[in-house]
């Protein structure tokens, strides 16, 4: 059977969960320092291929999953890679690409937050810049005149669905975020740092979902497109720049690029990551873990690079539901039990810090919520099943409202008979 034509809106459908964090390309986020400096960016994300690749599936009744943001810095790499080697008319092995991001990645990371402010301040420029030519060469190959379908409640489904996917690739940085502020003044207003934080990642995720919409709404419909799609996501972002010649594959090659700019944050959090483990690790040197992580993903990148961005697609949808979840208690904690109050001496005495009872415990309640409700291609919950044709992925939600009812009287059960 002929597969309908694809358009913009389309990408509501419930079963078009896609890689969002990483995955694909790179993603342009902007967030300005405290003295009104660029600080970050994250040039052209996931999105574009990633929703792409799910409104193919969706045409073809084939069910795709969510993943949620971003440490999947090995599906970045691929596609970084991907993208180098359709430059190249597939003249250099992807393997090659894989090895460049990743070298400038490892040297940004093991240099330290210096550098990585530096890179990161001015490195979405360009990436901005050519989102824009990106739009200007693709943007009439957008198919916006096909209507979505299906009921209301079918619709409605599909919506929430993809506010799933949106709430993964924006909250999965709830975690590291901290690790790129520490050299903000201390007396920086909480409330200019939030508002900054939360611009910047919004503003990435709308121009970019609605790009990658765009994308996905004509590739059905443009051979070319249709063609590079069938070799690899990178190759199909090469096909956008592809009335521009030359000049295209040097914009391609500056997306690809870009895919150092989102690495960057997720493997310097990683070293730090490593030292959060225990005493032991803690005493190896930051930079000797980013350079072991460095070498992990890169490895795994360039084996896996003909089948790993289809698993990590496919199995990321997994860090939506633990992060909103983790948010949820760290948030209650903060506000209801410690109401902001904290004794920094005790913050690595184990004698004085909570044993994590009811913070484990909501957690695993949490993530059953999750499970029942999760709308995935290895598995669809019970609860997602009731919400229109093809069910809703509402892991997120369901999830965080659980561990957000039980983790209060936990909590308090916690202090009243442990004291910690």
């Amino acid at each position: 059977m002929e597969a309908p034509p694809l358009n913009a809106s389309d990408v509501e459908k419930g079963q078009s969960k896609v890689a969002a964090g990483p995955p694909s390309s790179t993603e342009t986020a902007v967030e300005s320092c405290h003295e009104g400096q660029i600080s970050r960016g994250h040039g052209i994300r996931s999105y574009i291929t990633a929703i792409v690749d799910s409104e193919l599936a969706e045409s073809r009744g084939i069910r795709r999953v969510t993943a949620a943001e971003r440490h999947e810095v090995t599906a970045f790499g691929v596609i970084g890679g991907q993208i180098l080697s359709a430059v190249a008319d597939n003249n250099m092995s992807i393997v090659v690409g894989v090895v460049i991001v990743a070298t400038i990645t490892w040297v940004i990371t093991v240099v330290g937050l210096p550098l990585f402010h530096v890179y990161e301040r001015y490195a979405w420029a360009p990436q901005l810049a050519v989102l824009f030519i990106l739009i200007g060469t693709a943007g009439p190959y957008f198919d916006m005149s096909a209507p979505s379908q299906g009921d209301s409640a079918t619709f409605a489904g599909n919506r929430l669905s993809f506010l799933s996917l949106s709430l993964s690739a924006c909250s999965a940085w709830a975690g590291a975020g901290a690790d790129y502020y520490v050299y903000y003044p201390e007396r920086t207003p909480k409330r200019l740092t939030f508002i900054l934080t939360y611009v910047g990642e919004n503003l990435s995720e709308i121009l970019t979902l609605l790009i990658g919409a765009g994308i996905a709404s004509g590739v059905m419909n443009n051979p070319t497109w249709t063609a590079a799609n069938a070799v690899s996501p990178g190759a199909l972002i090469t096909a956008g720049f592809s009335p521009l010649g030359s000049f295209g594959k040097f914009c391609a090659v500056i997306v690809a690029l870009g895919v150092v700019a989102n690495n960057v944050p997720g493997t310097y959090s990683a070293g730090l990551g490593f030292q959060c483990l225990g005493s032991w690790p803690l005493r190896v040197p930051r930079m000797v873990w980013n350079t072991f992580g460095v070498v992990v993903y890169t490895v795994c990148a360039a084996a896996g690079r003909n089948h790993l961005y289809d698993i990590f697609e496919n199995f990321l949808a997994l860090m939506g539901y633990w992060v909103c979840i983790w948010i949820v208690i760290t948030l209650q904690e903060q506000f209801i039990f410690r109401k902001g109050q904290y004794d920094w001496s005790h913050w690595n005495d184990r004698t004085n810090l909570p044993i994590g009872l009811a913070a484990l415990t909501a957690f695993c309640i949490g993530w059953v919520g999750a499970v029942l409700s999760m709308d995935q291609v290895y598995f669809v919950g019970p609860i997602s099943k009731l919400v229109g044709e093809y069910g809703s992925d509402l892991g997120i939600f369901v999830g965080s409202a659980w561990a957000c009812l039980v983790f209060p009287p936990l909590r308090w059960a916690e202090l009243k008979y442990i004291g910690r």
